[in-house]
């Protein structure tokens, strides 16, 4: 119904790189026009353990650069226009900037930043120098040995994925990001606020309190049934879902986000409510109408939470600005699939 796991986590997925490539679009603002300044001086030096060893940051960075999903939302919600950013191939539409980026960005009265290609997932190391960064922030990304070397022996500090690739937990991107700033306060705020709008929403809906859910993507020849390590599983836990224990029972080791389901045994995905995703209503319909499809207990008892759209299914993965954007139509549909499921 959509994308494949491996370019959702590169998203991430969900998402997510290529020979960075200045923008050269009209409105696109140069190195100097991006440039905003960041948190107070003294927070620094500070220090990030990660998976290349560690980085210090010695002084408040005034020229941000993201890399991955997430540091760019972080950023954009502590209130700093990065001078870089990734472009973003799925949900970012003709120009490649989400909409909640967008939003962002327009409520900062700020121009485009330069625009780094992410169509390929490599990060070209010479581009990304020309936007004159005083630092890189990339802890939920793919980024490789040979170019963070590339980028600290030129002088830049990054802020790396803390233990794996594509693997920092969403709310670390946020307390990170906060912490390479010199805002380390106010991003605990911010991830209070988020955290308050999912306690918000599960107070006002009990019922999905200890019922079990399944999340699932069916993309043509692939059934994928996504794994409580998630962070878009960590989600629908945190509105009081359980990860059915079909989800876990299933998984096959493949991944740590996500275990395929080959079609005799999608009558064993049990869960009370699917949460699943597709690009176009007419997958979902497709999906839900089929024989494959009707195997699962959920699609045949009609307790279905479909969320639909590229730019609706980038934003499942949470970061700062996803999570408000998004969270009320999850809500919606769960509270619908879950009054089914429940009679």
């Amino acid at each position: 119904m959509n994308l494949q796991p491996s370019r959702l986590g590169a998203l991430a997925a969900l998402t997510v790189a290529g020979g960075l490539v200045l923008s050269g679009c009209a409105g696109t603002a140069s190195p100097e026009e991006s440039a905003a300044p960041a948190g107070a001086s003294d927070a620094f030096p500070v220090t990030f353990e990660h998976m290349y060893g560690e980085t210090v940051i010695e002084e408040a960075p005034e020229r941000v650069a993201t890399w991955g999903w997430g540091a760019t939302d972080a950023v954009l919600a502590l209130g700093v226009v990065p001078v870089a950013i990734p472009s973003s191939e799925y949900g970012g539409g003709d120009n490649r900037i989400t909409p909640w980026v967008e939003e962002a960005l327009a409520d900062l009265e700020a121009e485009e930043p330069v625009l780094l290609d992410n169509s390929a997932f490599e990060l070209s190391v010479e581009e990304l120098l020309a936007t004159d960064p005083d630092v890189l922030v990339a802890s939920y990304s793919g980024l490789t040995q040979e170019e963070y070397d590339a980028v600290t022996a030129a002088g830049i500090p990054v802020v790396a994925p803390e233990e794996a690739l594509w693997a920092t937990p969403w709310r670390d991107v946020v307390t990170d990001t906060g912490r390479a700033l010199g805002l380390e306060t106010e991003a605990e705020d911010l991830l209070a606020d988020l955290d308050q709008q999912i306690a918000d929403a599960a107070a006002e809906h009990p019922e999905f309190e200890g019922t079990t859910i399944a999340y699932a993507d069916d993309d043509v020849d692939t059934f994928y049934l996504y794994l409580p390590a998630d962070p878009r599983v960590e989600i629908l836990e945190d509105l009081g879902f359980v990860s059915a224990p079909a989800v876990t029972e299933l998984d096959s080791g493949e991944s740590t986000f996500y275990t395929t389901v080959s079609s005799e045994n999608l009558d064993q995905v049990v869960a009370d409510v699917l949460f699943t995703q597709a690009e176009a209503q007419a997958d979902l319909d497709d999906f839900l109408a089929s024989e494959r499809g009707r195997l699962i207990p959920a699609v045949a008892s009609g307790a279905v939470a479909p969320i639909v759209g590229e730019e609706n299914v980038a934003a499942v993965s949470p970061t700062a600005l996803t999570l408000p954007w998004l969270l009320p139509e999850i809500v919606e549909q769960l509270a619908a699939a879950t009054a089914v499921a429940q009679g």
